[in-house]
């Protein structure tokens, strides 16, 4: 069956800035496929009227089955976003703790707290497998769609440590890689009407800051939310971004500036 309406494709969809993004597609008329471990995906789904699948977006199967569900109810994948869980909680998966955001210096290491010239292998091959081969997994699964609809666009989330990094992330060397990652895919794609482009997301409402904290580190004075990056997704997925490719926007109150 084909769609008359736009079909968003959206991985780490249960929560978060995941779950965001799919409520703000479906209220701007998108049908959505949704992917997440926990099931909540497809509990969300099932509010939206959309599709919902459990699992991983470090399983090959799991993300084709996620876009060949969507192509078999709707016939069309017009949008993605590359969506992937937090730096700490794949630490404390592998039983890694990460120290809390400290105020002087967003870091509270030491106490036998992991950092950049401790973690072992492992947790940067989770880290890579996670956050960056995820993209790659899925474009080529929606690329070849794109390709013939002659048109498509995607969104990676990252996060805006890749421009300043922090040693309280020290898996940030991995999120740097989508961002080259999305200009050349950009570069090679624009032709056949494909966009790409990444949100990097700043300090957002699921931190425990104090109100000094968050003026001290944000020129906006607060903590972002889920809605706002999903807004500035849904922005760069719409017409309104026709002419954006291989972009990355920093959403994240001023904390990250440049030129």
């Amino acid at each position: 069956m084909n769609s008359s309406s736009p079909v968003a494709v959206i991985t780490a969809a249960g929560r978060g800035i995941g779950a965001a993004c799919a409520r703000e597609l479906s209220s701007r008329g998108y049908d959505v496929a949704l992917l997440s471990p926990s099931g909540s995906a497809e509990r969300l789904a099932g509010e939206l009227g959309g599709i919902g699948i459990t699992g991983s977006v470090t399983s090959d199967a799991d993300l084709t089955l996620l876009v060949n569900t969507a192509l078999d109810k709707w016939g069309r994948i017009d949008a993605v976003v590359n969506n992937t869980g937090l730096m700490g909680t794949l630490m404390a998966s592998r039983g890694h703790a990460i120290g809390p955001l400290g105020r002087a210096e967003l870091s509270a290491y030491g106490n036998g707290k992991e950092t950049i010239d401790t973690l072992p292998d492992e947790l940067w091959h989770d880290a890579l497998d996670l956050f960056f081969l995820n993209i790659v997994r899925m474009c080529r699964l929606v690329t070849p769609v794109m390709m013939q609809q002659r048109h498509g666009a995607i969104v990676n989330i990252t996060s805006n440590d890749v421009f300043e990094p922090k040693i309280a992330f020290p898996l940030t060397p991995i999120r740097a890689a989508t961002h080259a990652y999305t200009k050349m895919y950009a570069d090679k794609y624009a032709r056949y009407g494909i966009r790409i482009n990444t949100v990097a997301p700043g300090l957002l409402e699921n931190l425990s800051l104090t109100p000094e904290d968050t003026r001290d580190l944000i020129p906006m004075s607060r903590l972002g939310s889920f809605g706002d990056i999903a807004q500035a997704v849904a922005f760069l997925l719409s017409e309104n971004a026709a002419y954006v490719t291989g972009h990355v926007l920093r959403v994240d109150g001023g904390m990250n500036r440049g030129i």
